[in-house]
This record gives C-alpha cells, structure tokens and sequence, in this order.
C-alpha cells in the first residue's frame, strides 16, 4: 500500500490556489525534490507546461524552490508532456517536470516528474520527496544557488524527434489532416510535425488564451474535429488532450476511434511487419472486442491496472513494446517512453500510408462491445465500495450478464469520482445497468 500523502497516480493535481496546487506548497516541492533529487549526482532539472494561465505561477514558484536547492532549471515553456520526457533523456537532466493537469478544465493544475530516463518516477522516489516537505526549507548558500535559463530549442528538437519515428520511406503528401491541439501544449508542435511529413495540415484548437485549454476540443470533445473532418473531407482527424500524452482519432466519415482501436492497429500493423515483440498491455478499462480480436491474430493480451504508469510497468515487466489506455494514452515503446499523442498518431498514418486503406477498415476485424462509463462524485475519506449495498448490486448486475459481460468499479487517482463502467452486447441493457449501480453508489453520499 503506498505511502504518498499528496501524489496519485499522475503526480500532485488539484484546482489552483488551493493546496497542493498553490505558490506555498509547489515552492516547497521544488526545494523538497531538488534536495532528494540532487542526491544522485545531477544539478540539473527540465521544467515544461501546458497552456495554462496558472502555468506562470507555478513555474515561478518550481524554479525558486529549485533554486533554492541548489539546483539548476532548464524551463521549455509550454512543452507536451512527452516533450519534457525526451528532453530529460536527451539532456541528461536528473529529472523533468511538467506543469498540467492534462485534459482537466483550465482552473486545475499538477505536477508530474520524469526520472532521467524518460519515465514516471517510482513511488519510493515519490514518498522520499514528500519525507522531504516535512523538514523546513533551508536555503543553500548564495554561491551555491541553482541557475534557470530558456531552452530556446526545445520545440524544434521535439518536431525533429517526432518525426523520426515515422518510417524514412514513407510520406503523407496527398493526405489531408485535421490536427485539433486542445488550445494545449501541442499547439505549435504537432501542425508542423505533420506538415513537414508532406501533410496538408487544417488545425483547431491552436488558439490558447491561458483558459480555453481542453475547453469543447481535444481528445475529450471531439465534435469540433468530427465536423471539421467532413466539411473539409479530410482523410483523417487527430484529437490530443491539453498536454499531448493522449490521442483520439477520427476516420473520413467522422467515426471515433479510441486507444483500445489505435493499439490495435498499430500492434497488427507490427505484426505484419514483422517486428512485434511479445504481444500488447491494455487496462482493466479495455473494451472486450480489442482482447478478442488480438486472440484472433494471436496476439498475447494482458490487462495492467488503470494509469499509463501501471500500464508501462507492465510492459517493461513482460518486456513488450506496445501497451494503451482506452483514454488515448498510447506507449511505443521501442519509440519513446512514455505515452506519447503525437508518436501513436504517426504510428497509425505510417499504417494507413503503407497499406494504402483508410483507418476505417485497418480496424473493421475488431467490435467494440457496447461500454458505458459514468463518473459519480463523492465526498470525505470513506470508501464507496466497501459499502455492503453496492457489493450487492454489482453482484446483481453481475448475475444479470451471465459471463457475457463485465462491470469494473474504480476510485479515480486524480479526482473525488467513482468510475462505473459496465460492458456487455446490449447498449440499452448495459446502460441501464450502469446507471443502476451509479444511483446506489450516489446513496452513500447521503
């Protein structure tokens, strides 16, 4: 059982100005992580963000209390989070950090590190830099104070890594994509990726004002790229969230496809080339059809808890290279390390390219079943699922299936919600069942 106090399973988020997200606590957070981090040798971290308003803030605070550590910073500005990733690894900083909190309204905020490595931290890293918080803040002496500079680069370097990993003998000219950045982190990075790879580039969401991050766009609101898909007749739509580790994509007709159908295809497509290592991760949220259409290609499947850390864990563990969240999160592994919007998204074009066959049919041989996914809120230290009346109407709903089916209930890592999601082959009947359980959990409230 962890022992973390303030990070979940995504680093340290919550609305701004309240703790944890408020000056206080992340300039105390800096000083806490430059000591702990300092200890393996490196004086030097990498701080990224989105678009956020508060961005400005929390920077200022990180960087004072790394400073204050006696550590150097290396600031990006506004960076995907899998930017920061690889340019961890590529500068040989002791860690990264990125200021977001992903595809959260814009009044929310975290904090997420990297290890020198490109990866989450572990969580004893993690527990040391909270033991940390608890000692007072001692400055180093004034020679010993860490520096901050811009990396005037930084995007340009990333464009470049991108690219890279779109195969050499492959190009898009003759495709037409509408590329939506969430107003997030992605903005001026993801167009010119795409562009420079031959595309014909539309965008949305590339106007961020500091509040309209992941606001009706994105990953988490596609309608914008649905319309814009059809009214241009573009071949293909990419969605990301607000600090571009997710990806949601859109076919020629407006169809949505998620990151059960992006591993999919991208894991298939290894297959046929022959360079799939092992077989591929997905969560406890992975829709049924993705885990019967990999036994039709023989594809070994497994199930990580849900979070791309557990995910990557897993991964590592089995020593695969492919592994996604139905979210978007997609991890490819033998081309970055963490999940990476942009990597996925070129993964599956490259697919698309080679094959000359649109998204829509590279995923005709998998059915989704029918899944439905309700949020409830709840509030103080209990635990909803422990209480005896929603053991027993899950048990019902259960019984209800009859094995051709699964309900999973599940505390959010980032936020006060319960998540239902019950699947089944009947949309009605698994709603209805959803709703059923979520109206139970909502009684413990009172």
């Amino acid at each position: 059982m962890s022992k973390r106090k303030y990070f979940g399973t995504d680093g340290i988020r919550g609305t701004v100005g309240y703790c944890p997200i408020n000056p206080d606590f992340v300039l105390k957070l800096g000083w806490a992580a430059g000591k702990v981090l300092a200890r393996h040798g490196s004086r030097k971290i990498i701080i990224g963000k989105d678009t956020r308003i508060s961005g400005y803030m929390l920077e200022s605070a990180l960087e004072a209390g790394i400073a204050a550590a006696g550590v150097s910073t290396l600031l990006t500005g506004p960076m995907p989070t899998p930017a920061v990733a690889y340019l961890t690894r590529t500068f040989r900083a002791e860690a990264g950090i990125v200021i977001s909190a992903s595809h959260n309204p814009y009044y929310d905020n975290g904090i997420k590190f990297f290890s020198i490595n490109g990866t989450k931290l572990p969580d004893e890293l993690e527990e040391t830099i909270e033991a940390e918080m608890e000692k007072p803040l001692i400055c180093v002496k004034p020679s010993e104070l860490g520096k901050a500079r811009r990396l005037i680069d930084a995007s340009g370097r990333y464009i470049e890594f991108c690219k890279s990993t779109f195969p050499v003998d492959l190009s898009m000219s003759g495709l037409k994509i509408v590329v939506d950045c969430a107003n997030g982190a992605t903005y001026h990075v993801a167009p010119k990726v795409f562009c420079e790879l031959g595309a014909t580039v539309i965008t949305i969401g590339c106007e961020p004002d500091g509040m309209n991050i992941n606001k009706e766009c994105g990953s988490t609101d596609v309608r914008k790229l649905q319309s814009s898909v059809l009214e241009t007749k573009a071949d293909i739509g990419l969605a990301f969230d607000g600090d571009g580790d997710r990806v949601i994509m859109v076919d020629h007709l407006g169809n949505t496809f998620d990151g059960d159908q992006i591993l999919y295809v991208i894991t298939r497509e290894s297959l046929r080339q022959g360079n799939l290592k092992g077989g591929a991760v997905g969560t406890l949220m992975s829709n049924m059809g993705l885990e019967l259409a990999f036994k039709q290609l023989g594809v070994p499947f497994e199930r990580a808890k849900v979070g791309d850390r557990h995910v990557l864990e897993m991964m590592i563990k089995k020593g695969w290279n492919l592994g996604a969240e139905n979210s978007g999160h997609v991890i490819v592994l033998d081309k970055t390390t963490t999940g990476d919007g942009i990597v996925a998204g070129l993964q599956v074009l490259a697919a698309i390219v080679r094959n000359q066959i649109p998204l829509h049919f590279l995923c005709s041989s998998m059915n989704l079943f029918p899944q439905v996914l309700i949020n409830v809120d709840f509030y103080g230290s209990y635990d909803p699922l422990q209480k005896e009346i929603v053991k027993a109407i899950t048990a019902e709903v259960e019984a209800d299936l009859g094995g051709h089916g699964r309900v999973l209930l599940r505390a959010s890592g980032t936020e006060p919600l319960i998540r239902v999601m019950v699947e089944g082959e009947n949309v009605d009947q698994v709603k209805e069942m959803a709703y059923r359980i979520a109206d139970v959990i909502k009684l413990t409230n009172q």
